[in-house]
């Protein structure tokens, strides 16, 4: 199982919500503010198409790769996901055309899982950015097993949201019986 945490603050309210679901669990964390992802420099019908890029996409890719249950975490930004995850999904466009990766393949074997928080209103307001997960999610034949919204603005309010903490607490039942 990997967590692949998309939020610009450390230790951010979706991190928390999306630890507290794994607490006691193995998994990777990937933090994807801790690595180089460029974004794409779409050359799918260019000449020669894509170029390698020198920066960490690859290393993260393999780790994505290397496990069959996945956390997408990020914190809804300007309701969307952020920043960081965005550029991280992106560069798919590039795996996609990778003969080495075999990317769409591997990839449609994979469960997995939407961690979100927000301060306005996200139980209504991240639903798109949970649409948008179901068609990414959709287009690489993946497995939406399920999602979890919270309401958190400021550092910790996530404790305080006693439904996503639940939610939390379901999802750790469910991947102890999994180890």
């Amino acid at each position: 199982m990997a967590a692949i945490i998309g939020s610009s603050r450390i230790d951010g309210n979706t991190q928390q919500l999306t630890e507290m679901a794994l607490e006691g669990i193995e998994y990777t964390p990937i933090i994807l503010k801790d690595k180089k992802i460029t974004p794409i420099d779409d050359l799918r019908h260019a000449d020669g198409g894509f170029q390698p890029v020198a920066d960490d996409y690859e290393e993260v890719i393999d780790k994505v790769l290397e496990h069959d249950i996945l956390i997408f975490s990020t914190p809804v930004y300007w309701y969307g996901m952020s920043g960081v995850m965005k550029n991280f999904v992106d560069r798919w466009s590039q795996s996609l055309r990778d003969s080495r990766f075999e990317f769409k393949k591997k990839m449609s074997q994979k469960k997995v899982y939407v961690v979100t928080c927000g301060g306005d209103q996200p139980k209504i307001k991240a639903l798109p950015l949970i649409q948008q997960f179901q068609h990414i999610f959709d287009f690489m034949g993946m497995s939406f097993a399920d999602y979890m919204i919270g309401t958190a603005n400021a550092p910790h309010d996530i404790e305080t949201d006693q439904q996503a903490v639940g939610d939390a607490r379901r999802w750790n039942q469910a991947f102890s019986s999994l180890q």
